[in-house]
């Protein structure tokens, strides 16, 4: 053969094989060597096509074959030349980068890696973005980007579906009994009357019991799913990126490669990237690595940032690199299923009052199923035409399986009846209802149990700044010296202390000034103080931010710190190289710094005592008017100070801003609220002592004519210094704590919780972590609110607004009481029915309610009733009651009183119809059963109004506004009619007449007047059950 074809890795090169067709001369190819010419055609077309899909960066198609029949001079033969046409697809971004090495480099922290690719700003030419301006953010970029390099989002394991649940249900043991007892049922009612008829008894507790699994797992369905849906929420959280030269906030999961992100204290990391610039800027990455020490961030040793991770400390802004399931963060949270069977105390008390109702229940019919075994056994029942059942001898055996099944089944009725399963359906219905009603009204839950605590807390500690304030700050006051001014007088101020203001307004600052192109209004961007503080220095000082950029440079940062209240800068004028040190803070803070000070015209003088004192009382007056008091004062650094820390000492005052925050227009009318309803609220703040007392009076926690007494108002140094005793014996007074620490909020919790307080805290800092954990409920804010204070806070507010705060209390005392209600409700049924089929069985051997019907009670009275009595909405009489508190007992002497009285009629009554009801009424065995069983359901219908209020009198008031409920009572009846009149043979009852329906709503009616009159009976405040000592029903 001329020429062959020898393999090699090589051949996969298209130029390889290129050269190896063409030197095949046409004239002597076989026809084995034209199969294989074609095989390598189509072999070099599939791996140019599929080299180009894999890689993502172009998408390339043999668009066409570009077929040259060029005679070769040496050759008479002729060559396909196939050259693939490379097609860009317009929705991907061309860039020539390896993305898969590029997320390993920042996933391992590879500085070798990063310096192979060029850097940081290598990087960022490569992504098409500017590490200045960002990228360009409109929607084809940020599609192309997504398309891409994929979305911010990270794949979730799936929910549980609606199988897991069904099947859970299934597993309960009463159920597994009751199915037990029904096949069981099914079999001997078959062989015994046949396939016709035999199968009513077992099919109808077939039936049944399907019914009670399907509600109750439909119901814990959609739990799971709004709790999914809650989880959505809750993880979107808001961060601030640079998009074509303006700072904006975007959604977290809206983040995509390229994008330039601000990062601040408390914030969460939302990808992973890479370090830009920024100062004393410290993450936690206990999250991802478990590591509980804080890691330090810069441009030269570790300028790697992962996703999740929390800031510690400082600020910065990073390179987005990589996001969702190409972090390490992403791949983590895909496996991570999140559990919401975590039981709320609630429902572990409940647990503990089902279980011991549940050994009751199964102590009364273990000994039913004796005392009817024996009696049968002994010849002391009688079968339906009066004959003794059993004689020993001539007794059929399947007549003696059926007999025993039966006395088995009523014995399993009396557990199932005991067993008041509606109660963790009722608590779930209404914290389920609460939540979503809360969501409405502000307030996103994202611990259950803080629903119910939030019911029974004694004390609130709230913040000043955007809970109790709008927190929209405006400096209406400026001081130059000891002189007032206004805050416009850039004209008549010195230009030299005109040029010191703007240095430490622009680079003091974690804010940001945007000037759009288009010539709109300027947008500033940060905290409220950061804005106010910018607006007024652009606006009413003149300056020119971007000027101010190109004329300095900083070379230091002392973040702001809640201990210190101030922060720190050292910059360089470029021209010169001149140094000046910034400080801008609390007032008094930076006061005690400061050495000298300017007049006016700028001239520069000593701070004499007489001055500082003159200046503490303008601070101090400033104050009093609800003003927070911000200094500014700088300092000339000589070239042979050290530039490693910011001098604190000899610096000179340069003036004082006085920004109001207004109070919330409803802020005074809900601590108003609050404290009627029996709930101290104290204020713990970080302003300095006169503007804490003028915001406290202003709101109400301090009343305008009453004189404050010793040890209302003191401030955190002066908390933080008494002894544990004096901390405890003074705690209670306290009103209103200024200039506090996170340290002392802590302190202030924890003694409150000693003292037996149920106390609720709100917090937005990273600082305010630790009183929000050691809170009963931690109240973040959802605005102003670090995610670190969200992450752990109980409940976010999502408007920062006291309000809501109350809203939240109301709800909580709602959920309390709700819960309450069903479970007398549920009670009176339970006690109800054990007791008249205990007395009926051991007297006459048989019990008049049967497993059907008491499985229908069960169904109807649980899923129903729990519906109707945990979707009442807060009433205003909840909020003139004390709170609960810690100590109260879940089940109170006047549910007991109500209770008892209702289950005490309603045995009376029923026991009455078992063994008199043929002789008053003339009717048969069958009619008496199904009265009794249409009364026992019509009782709980109309107590079911009763329960509505635990002490009111007037159970019917509001009633109409509470539409479900009322269609709750009607659909009950409804469906009661239904069983007796139609499911005849399913549920083991006969039609009524006219007559007999009247008869049965009439005794059943009688429920509301007894309820009435019980309600004048009055009750002791010793717990009922302390006398027995059954601790389990607390």
């Amino acid at each position: 053969m001329a020429s062959k074809i020898k393999y090699s890795s090589n051949l996969y090169n298209g130029s390889t094989i290129q050269t190896v067709l063409l030197s095949i001369s046409n004239a002597t190819l076989s026809k084995s060597q034209k199969k294989w010419r074609v095989a390598c055609i189509v072999i070099y077309m599939s791996l140019s096509m599929a080299k180009r899909i894999v890689s993502k960066k172009k998408k390339s198609s043999p668009a066409f074959l570009n077929i040259l029949a060029s005679p070769k001079p040496s050759s008479s033969h002729t060559v396909l030349e196939i050259n693939p046409v490379e097609v860009e697809d317009s929705r991907v971004l061309d860039i020539d980068l390896n993305q898969t090495k590029l997320a390993e480099m920042v996933k391992n922290k590879n500085l070798t890696e990063l310096h192979r690719f060029g850097g940081l700003e290598a990087i960022a030419e490569l992504l098409k973005t500017n590490t200045e301006n960002g990228i360009i953010g409109d929607e084809e970029d940020l599609i192309k980007r997504r398309i891409t390099f994929g979305s911010n989002t990270y794949q979730k394991p799936p929910m549980k579906g609606l199988i897991h649940f069904v099947v859970e249900a299934f597993k309960d043991t009463t159920i597994l009994i009751l199915l037990a007892c029904a096949a069981l049922s099914l079999a001997f009612g078959i062989r015994e009357h046949g396939g016709r008829e035999g199968w009513y008894e077992g099919g109808s507790i077939f039936v049944a019991v399907f019914l009670v699994v399907a509600v109750s797992a439909g119901s814990n369905f959609r739990q799971e799913r709004q709790f999914d849906k809650l989880s959505k929420i809750s993880n979107d959280i808001k961060i601030d990126v640079f998009r074509d030269g303006r700072r904006q906030k975007v959604s977290i999961f809206d983040a995509v490669v390229g994008d330039v992100v601000f990062l601040n204290i408390g914030d969460q990391v939302p990808a992973d990237g890479l370090f830009i610039d920024g100062h004393s800027f410290q993450v936690d990455e206990s999250s991802m690595t478990g590591e509980s020490d804080h890691v330090e961030v810069n441009s030269t040793h570790n300028p790697f940032l992962l996703s999740g991770s929390k800031i510690a400390d400082g600020y910065s802004r990073m390179l987005v690199i990589s996001v969702g399931m190409n972090t390490a963060w992403g791949e983590m949270m895909s496996s991570i299923t999140r559990d919401t069977n975590d039981m709320t105390p609630l429902q572990e008390r409940l647990n503990k009052l089902t279980s011991s109702i549940g050994k009751v229940g199964l102590a009364v019919a273990s000994l039913v199923l004796g005392v009817m075994l024996i009696r049968y056994f002994t010849g002391n029942t009688e079968d339906i035409n009066g004959f003794q059942e059993f004689n020993g001898v001539d007794r059929d055996l399947n007549d003696v399986f059926n007999s025993v099944l039966r006395i088995v089944s009523a014995a399993v009725t009396i557990v199932v009846v005991a067993i008041p399963e509606g109660l963790p359906l009722a608590v779930t219905l209404t914290l389920a209802y609460s939540m979503k009603r809360m969501m409405a009204d502000q307030a996103m839950v994202r611990k259950l149990s803080a629903c119910e605590t939030m019911g029974s807390a004694t004390v609130i500690c709230t913040d000043k700044t955007g809970t109790l304030t709008l927190n929209q700050m405006k400096v209406t006051k400026f001081r130059v010296g000891c002189e007032e001014t206004e805050p416009v007088i850039s004209r008549v101020l010195a230009r030299d202390l005109v040029e010191l203001f703007y240095q430490g307004v622009a680079f003091n600052t974690t804010g940001n000034i945007y000037k759009p192109k288009t010539g709109s209004l300027v947008e500033y961007s940060g905290s409220p103080t950061e804005k106010a503080i910018l607006s007024w220095a652009v606006q009413d000082l003149g300056m020119d931010i971007d000027k101010m950029k190109q004329d300095y440079a900083i070379l230091h940062v002392e973040t702001f710190n809640s201990e210190k209240k101030r922060s720190g800068v050292l910059i360089e004028n470029k021209t010169d190289n001149s140094k000046n040190v910034h400080w801008k803070g609390a007032a008094e803070m930076v006061l005690a710094m400061c050495s000298y000070y300017y007049e006016l015209d700028g001239e520069l003088k000593i701070m004499s005592e007489a001055k500082r004192s003159q200046f503490d009382r303008i601070i101090q007056g400033m104050a009093a008017s609800s003003l927070r008091c911000i200094a500014f004062a700088c300092k000339v650094i000589k070239s042979e100070e050290s530039q490693s820390s910011l001098s604190e000492q000899d610096l000179t005052l340069l003036g004082i801003v006085g920004m109001k925050d207004p109070c919330r227009p409803n802020a005074r009318k809900a601590i108003q609220f609050c404290r009627v309803a029996g709930v101290d609220i104290k204020m713990i703040t970080g302003d300095n002592v006169f503007t804490a007392r003028a915001i406290a009076t202003e709101c109400g926690i301090l009343e305008h004519d009453q004189q404050v007494a010793t040890g209302e108002v003191i401030e955190g140094i002066e908390f933080r210094n008494y002894t544990p005793e004096e901390r405890m014996l003074k705690v209670n007074q306290i009103r209103v704590m200024a200039r506090s620490s996170p340290l002392d909020k802590l302190l202030m919790v924890q003694c409150l919780r000693q003292k037996g307080h149920v106390v609720a805290v709100t917090g937005d800092g990273t600082n305010d972590a630790p009183a929000l954990k050691e809170a009963d409920v931690g109240l973040s804010m959802g605005i102003q609110g670090t995610e670190v204070a969200k992450e752990s806070s109980d409940i976010v507010i999502l408007d920062d607004d006291f309000a809501s705060v109350a809203t939240v209390l109301r709800w909580g005392r709602c959920v309390y009481n709700n819960i309450q209600k069903f479970i007398q409700f549920q009670l009176t049924v339970n006690v109800a029915a054990l007791v008249i089929n205990f007395i009926a069985a051991v007297s006459a051997g048989d019990v008049p309610l049967t497993a059907v019907q008491l499985l229908w009670v069960n169904l109807i009275m649980d899923t129903l009733g729990a519906l109707a009595l945990a979707t009442e909405r807060p009433s205003e009489e909840l909020m003139h009651n004390p709170p609960v508190g810690r100590t109260e007992p879940l089940i109170t002497n006047v549910m007991w009183r109500n209770l008892l009285a209702q289950s005490m009629y309603q045995i009376v009554v029923l026991l009455i119809l078992q063994f008199e009801g043929r002789s008053i009424f003339n009717v048969d065995q069958a009619v008496r059963n199904t009265l009794i069983f249409n009364t026992f359901v019509l009782c709980q219908v109309f107590n079911e109004f009763n329960a509505r209020s635990l002490e009111k009198k007037n159970v019917f008031k509001g009633i109409l506004k509470n539409r479900l409920f009322l269609g709750i009572i009607a659909v009950t009846i409804v469906l009661q009619v239904v069983m007796v009149e139609f499911l005849r043979n399913f549920a083991d009852t006969v039609r009524l007449s006219w007559t007999e329906w009247g008869i049965c709503v009439a005794i059943a009616s009688l429920t509301w007047p007894i309820g009435w009159i019980m309600k004048f009976v009055p009750v002791t405040k010793k717990p009922f059950l302390s006398y027995l000592k059954f601790h389990n029903f607390k």
